[in-house]
């Protein structure tokens, strides 16, 4: 599976919201799995997109045919647009579907791992991060994709604000620790998205 991350600064909020909705073209797309995003709870002007295709190839022959007539709608309403792919690598938690209606929050951890510890940070999703992950109140489902270069992105959905709330800092720290996060990642951002229901396709 592949899986598409958008961020991008909007301008024109209301033209934005309504050129959204013109995705819903995307329903009758060959090898399109789901999409939905929301607003940053940080900074406000952004938005994060966050859409799934069987392959690669399914999505190469979408943007060729159809992606620039549904993305016209919405031409100049935002600035500053990043795009990342990412290939399937593993779940968090088990059985992952993109599947939006649950889920009131949208956590994405974008990781540029050092070269020589992909091995041991790829372990550590697996053998630490995931099962805290699992275990964590109101975590509904996840995923880790894997881009060329040593970069991740560790996607997970949430079943509202004041569970993903309870995944408290400390804790965090702790298994960070144990993980060895440190000695494995040379940067790490990140963001939290409100998902909203009219952006899910």
């Amino acid at each position: 599976m592949l899986v598409k991350w958008i961020r991008c600064t909007v301008v024109d909020r209301r033209g934005f919201e309504r050129g959204q909705r013109k995705w819903a073209g995307l329903l009758g797309e060959p090898g399109f799995r789901g999409q939905g995003g929301g607003w940053s709870r940080t900074r406000p002007s952004v938005a994060h997109l966050v859409a799934f295709w069987e392959s690669r190839a399914f999505y190469d022959s979408f943007m060729a045919r159809s992606h620039d007539r549904l993305a016209a709608a919405q031409v100049g309403t935002f600035k500053d647009s990043r795009v990342r792919l990412f290939e399937y690598e593993l779940d968090v938690k088990v059985g992952f579907q993109p599947v939006f209606a649950d889920a009131d929050v949208l956590r994405m951890a974008h990781c540029q791992v050092r070269a020589d510890r992909v091995d041991h940070f790829m372990l550590m999703q697996e053998k630490v991060w995931n099962p805290a992950m699992a275990g964590s109140p109101g975590m509904l489902r996840g995923l880790m994709g894997r881009a060329p270069g040593e970069e991740f992105l560790i996607l997970s959905m949430w079943e509202s604000a004041a569970e993903r709330g309870k995944y408290r800092p400390e804790r965090v720290e702790r298994l960070g620790l144990r993980a060895q996060t440190e000695a494995d990642v040379r940067a790490v951002t990140g963001d939290v998205a409100d998902l909203e229901p009219s952006w899910t396709v």
